[in-house]
C-alpha cells in the first residue's frame, strides 16, 4: 500500500475534500464519521466548526471535544476521514466510542482503514486517551476485522433502541 498520512482539515485540501464528499453523497451510504455529513460548500465555515469542536468551543449540550483528521494518500487525495472524541459520555460509551472513521467508497479494499485506525490510535494517545473504545455495527464485518487487527479486545455488545447490535472493543494505548 502507498504511504498515507493523517492531516488536519485545511483549505489547501479543499478540492480533494469536495471530491471525497461528493463521491460519498453520490453513493447514498451513511456518512461515517458523522462530521463528513457537514456540507462543505462553506468550506471556511466547516473548517471553523471543526476547529471549535477540537477546542471545545460552542459544543452542544452533552457533546465532547473531538478532533477530525483526513487520510491522505501518496497523491494527496483524501481517501478517508476520522473523528476522535477526547472523552466519552454515556452515549459514546455505549455506541459511539472514541474513534469514528470511514473510507471513501472508491478507495475501499486497500487496507486504508487498518492504517487509518492505527494512525488515529496514535493521535488519541497524544490527546491523553490511554484506552480507546472503538465500536461498529455487528453486521459490519470489515470494520470488525479492522478493529481486531489494531488490537481490539471485545467487550459487551450494546443493543440500541431500534434493535441494532453494536460490537464494542477496547484498545490499550
Amino acid at each position: 500500500m502507498q504511504t498515507v498520512r493523517l492531516v488536519e482539515p485545511d483549505r489547501r485540501w479543499k478540492d480533494t475534500y469536495l471530491s471525497f464528499y461528493e463521491e460519498w453523497k453520490k453513493s447514498q451510504e451513511q456518512m461515517v464519521p458523522w462530521v463528513i455529513s457537514i456540507e462543505p460548500y462553506d468550506f471556511e465555515g466547516m473548517l471553523t466548526f471543526l476547529n471549535q469542536q477540537k477546542n471545545g468551543i460552542g459544543l452542544s449540550e452533552g457533546w465532547v471535544k473531538s478532533s477530525t483528521y483526513w487520510l491522505m494518500d501518496a497523491d494527496d487525495q483524501v481517501v478517508g476521514a476520522v473523528n476522535i472524541r477526547h472523552d466519552l459520555n454515556e452515549h459514546l460509551l455505549n455506541a459511539g466510542g472514541h474513534i469514528g472513521y470511514g473510507i471513501r467508497p472508491s478507495a475501499r479494499g486497500n487496507r486504508y482503514a487498518v492504517t487509518m485506525l492505527s494512525l488515529a490510535l496514535s493521535k488519541a494517545k497524544e490527546l491523553g486517551v490511554s484506552r480507546a473504545l472503538v465500536v461498529c455495527d455487528s453486521d459490519n464485518i470489515s470494520s470488525k476485522r479492522t478493529i481486531l487487527r489494531n488490537g481490539g479486545t471485545p467487550d459487551k455488545d450494546y443493543i440500541e433502541e431500534d434493535g441494532n447490535r453494536v460490537n464494542r472493543f477496547w484498545i490499550e494505548l
